[in-house]
């Protein structure tokens, strides 16, 4: 028998996280309507929190880039460190849930059911905090640097070309669903904490491209700087379509394939 078979003492092996996989995913395929989008608001408040920490970080002028990407990319670690540990449904983390589908554990209508109606909860509770923040001049602190920064952030990522806009959603969800994956091996909130920080960090200091964490940032920065600062309402939508797409790509078929490959039923 091979080693990643044997269970260990501090985490599940990789077989058993994938047979954890398929149980989440019934879970959250067969969950009611109204839990299922009140706990996706949730989430998008939570990645929400994570890109506010962020912004909020990034807007020392005085750090230099590599300390800024880090140390933000270290602050937006508590969005998804808050959906895995507090309970929360994510779209991009729910990618996952392709596994529990290729097993028979629900059928295609209850995976696309379960997608939609978590996007949309996303989308509101992103939307939520936007306007909570507007509302109470959270752009203000650090001498209206805050702002300055959220709008610079939303601008640099509806000047993305279509391909690296891609290409950066591929990647990004390759390591959030890294994250998640780590996070089910996990058996206490300690070990859960380094596998959401160290993929998160990664993904948020190379640049690449969540849709959800983009639900909060470009209608927040469209909201910091107006129609002229570089965010209209077309360019959020053309990054959303394409970044969710990207997403899909990397934490579906990419990651989530590569594990029904090494240990769904035909591989068995």
């Amino acid at each position: 028998m091979a080693d990643h078979d044997y269970p260990t003492v501090d985490a599940l092996a990789p077989a058993q996280i994938f047979q954890k996989a398929v149980a989440v995913g019934k879970a959250k395929a067969t969950m009611p309507v109204g839990r299922a989008f009140v706990l996706a608001i949730v989430a998008g408040l939570y990645i929400g929190l994570g890109g506010m920490f962020m912004l909020l970080v990034k807007s020392d002028a005085g750090l230099p880039f590599a300390a800024s990407s880090l140390l933000g990319s270290f602050a937006f670690g508590l969005g998804l460190f808050s959906v895995i540990v507090a309970g929360a449904e994510l779209f991009t983390g729910n990618n996952l849930m392709l596994i529990g589908w290729t097993q028979g554990a629900y059928g295609a209508a209850e995976l696309l059911r379960s997608w939609v109606i978590v996007y949309a909860g996303n989308f509101v509770g992103s939307l939520l905090l936007a306007v909570i923040l507007t509302l109470a001049n959270f752009g203000g602190m650090n001498g209206g640097a805050v702002g300055e920064t959220a709008a610079s952030v939303a601008a640099a990522k509806c000047s993305l070309g279509l391909v690296p806009m891609f290409f950066r959603a591929v990647m990004c969800n390759v390591l959030v669903c890294l994250a998640v994956w780590m996070g089910f091996a996990g058996k206490s909130v300690a070990d859960k904490l380094p596998a959401a920080l160290l993929p998160v960090m990664a993904f948020v200091s190379c640049g690449f491209e969540h849709c959800v964490a983009n639900m909060f940032f470009l209608p927040y920065g469209l909201m910091v700087a107006g129609a002229g600062g570089g965010v209209s309402i077309a360019a959020i939508c053309v990054n959303l379509v394409v970044v969710t797409l990207g997403n899909m790509v990397g934490g579906a078929l990419l990651f989530a394939g590569a594990y029904v490959l090494a240990f769904g039923k035909k591989a068995a």
